[in-house]
């Protein structure tokens, strides 16, 4: 596919290991900081979506998935 077809949302369920979503969470939390009262406004799922969009963008996931060997 371009570089410049259009993205869409999708909903799934995935698999990670609890070591990885601690590490989102922690890291999510520090980048955003703790408010006045010391309570953190972030969500951790949408920071998680993020990462993993960013990580299939720049691994040249299109071409994985284009491979039938991969399935």
């Amino acid at each position: 596919m371009p570089e410049n077809s259009p993205m869409v949302r999708v909903h799934v369920n995935i698999e990670l290991s609890a070591t990885s979503l601690q590490a989102v969470v922690a890291n999510a939390k520090k980048k955003a900081g703790a408010d006045e009262r010391g309570r953190y406004r972030v969500d951790t799922a949408d920071s998680l979506s993020d990462l993993i969009s960013k990580f299939l963008l720049e691994t040249g996931f299109d071409e994985f998935a284009r491979n039938l060997d991969n399935y």
